[in-house]
């Protein structure tokens, strides 16, 4: 049998003032592993950046000819610097990115191959939040980002990276939510539009408040004017899908509450229990256990078991990074 020929797309990168994450996206990019896709281009599109952003992505260049720079002299918004894009994209397949986010390695891979099926017309990768949840804003956005993943399970909503046929010329300027423009013009023609899980892309959310509140204003006006003029309407505005999700969220939450408590629970008796036998043993059979009564299932291959916890470990990441103890044990047990 011969081997598929591999499917070719064009790799955009919208960056301004990226110079704390040009060069990491770059490399994560060039570095991508690919079985069934092939990444032919990558160009940046940098506007009017005032720091060391197009210093470092020239340093990149010299090393990597896949590598492409567009300077834009001054800052027109996202939808301009993809249309400046578009115009010079060579494959059919496109492969869009915001400068200040981090693709995993296999992201491009997962998210292309489903080209394969010709009604696909745009996929969109997972969103994980790499700030830990340690303050009130970041944790908003991991709960926001946790719905999001829940409903694009079952109604896409993509955003941050995706990937879409080059079916168009331009993004309308008067558009600032390009990723939602391109969703409505692929559903209007009639094509799917896919969530791809397994295609991870890392970012860090607004730690203020104030951040918080900004980002998503900007978005909610932007779905709104879509809506508007173009007549549709994002998942994230349909309220009864979005609410029976949070329902379920709060559901699981309290589960995970009930389930925490009867582990406590239990612990706290194991632990009374193994005290009560350890007074007995000094104090009624005066055993001092020099020689140990041996827990033979502690007895393992402790770099074995490490390397088992790591995989499990990121595995779970993969789907949720705050959930990873609780994937891994439930692997462990089958």
């Amino acid at each position: 049998m011969e081997p598929k020929e591999k499917i070719r797309c064009s790799v955009c990168i919208t960056a301004y003032n990226e110079e704390s994450n040009i060069g990491k996206i770059l490399d994560a990019m060039i570095n991508q592993h690919l079985h069934e896709v092939s990444i032919t281009e990558i160009i940046v599109v940098a506007s009017a950046c005032t720091d060391n952003t197009v210093p470092i992505i020239k340093d990149v260049m010299a090393q990597e000819p896949r590598v492409k720079l567009i300077e834009q002299e001054r800052r027109l918004g996202k939808t301009a610097a993809i249309n400046e894009f578009l115009k010079v994209a060579q494959e059919d397949i496109c492969v869009l990115e915001s400068g200040d986010t981090l693709p995993h390695e296999s992201a491009v891979e997962h998210m292309v191959r489903m080209f394969r099926d010709p009604n696909v017309g745009m996929t969109g990768a997972h969103k994980v939040p790499v700030n830990t949840p340690d303050h009130l804003a970041s944790l908003f956005t991991y709960l926001r980002l946790q719905l999001e993943h829940e409903l694009s399970l079952d109604i896409p909503r993509l955003g941050e990276m995706i990937a879409f046929r080059k079916v168009f010329d331009q993004i309308p300027p008067d558009v600032a939510m390009d990723e939602a423009f391109v969703e409505a013009f692929m559903v209007k023609r009639g094509m799917e539009v896919r969530y791809a899980p397994d295609a991870v892309v890392y970012n860090t959310g607004p730690t203020t408040i104030g951040d918080f509140v900004r980002q998503r204003r900007r978005n909610h006006a932007g779905h709104l004017y879509l809506k508007h003029k173009y007549g549709y309407k994002v998942s994230s505005l349909r309220k009864r899908k979005v609410a029976w999700i949070a329902i379920k969220q709060v559901a699981r939450a309290i589960w995970g509450v009930f389930q925490l408590i009867y582990v406590l629970g239990m612990l706290a008796v194991l632990e009374t229990w193994a005290r009560f036998m350890g007074w007995y043993d000094f104090a009624i059979k005066k055993e001092k256990h020099v020689v140990w009564d041996m827990a033979w299932s502690q007895k393992a291959d402790v770099a074995s078991e490490k390397e088992k916890s790591r995989k499990l470990t990121e595995d779970a990441n993969v789907v949720d990074p705050m959930a990873s103890v609780t994937v891994a044990s439930h692997k462990t047990q089958g």
